[in-house]
């Protein structure tokens, strides 16, 4: 199965707690947290071109001293709905997968279970299921708690026919609507079930500095 993957790495990474663009940030093995995002896709053959959406100051950079080849670069926007856009409008094969730059713990097992899915399925996604007890809140006070055994954590990548998700993501920027990510766009414009695939290994995005140590 050829495949597209946009990675979305155009944030400011405000939260991260250090001067460094977290994307940047070196790591004990001398990688880079991007390096690390891109390396399942570099190394899989289905993989035929990666777009990565970022900054002008981290495609400078990755384009000079990073590049396979394999690479090409589009700027971002000012949400990340937008970053996914205009990553959209560079792709060039059926199906895409849209995965968070700052998400740079996806194994190989994951990526395949996903690809797997994309054989029978219009649209899958990585999910992990929610251990913690989650509760609704009002004001600083419980109003209810939710049934966890109903709920999964969204992950990345998500995986889609790239034409249906081009028409939601043009119907969602013509109403206005900004989704948190591509499964929202789809749940929201498009009658698709988004199959969800168990992330089985550590899968989670690097916010602060802490999820790195």
């Amino acid at each position: 199965m050829k495949y597209t993957v946009v990675i979305v790495a155009a944030g400011k990474s405000e939260r991260f707690g250090s001067t460094t663009n977290k994307l940047l940030h070196k790591l004990s093995d001398g990688s880079l947290v991007i390096d690390k995002a891109l390396q399942p896709f570099r190394e899989d053959k289905d993989c035929s071109q990666i777009v990565l959406v970022t900054n002008p100051d981290t495609i400078d950079y990755l384009a000079k001293n990073r590049a396979t080849g394999k690479e090409m670069y589009c700027f971002g926007g000012e949400t990340r709905s937008d970053s996914v856009f205009h990553g959209l409008m560079a792709v060039k094969e059926e199906i895409v997968l849209v995965h968070d730059g700052a998400r740079c713990y996806l194994q190989s097992e994951d990526l395949n279970n996903l690809k797997l899915a994309m054989e029978s399925e219009k649209a899958a996604i990585l999910t992990k299921p929610i251990v913690d007890t989650v509760k609704v809140v009002s004001e600083g006070y419980i109003v209810r708690t939710i049934d966890r055994n109903i709920l999964n954590g969204a992950q990345t990548p998500q995986a889609f026919y790239i034409d249906e998700l081009m028409t939601c993501y043009k119907k969602a920027r013509k109403d206005g609507f900004i989704p948190t990510d591509e499964a929202a766009v789809m749940e929201k414009y498009s009658n698709t079930r988004v199959k969800c695939v168990v992330s089985l290994n550590h899968n989670e995005k690097i916010t602060t500095i802490d999820d790195i140590k």
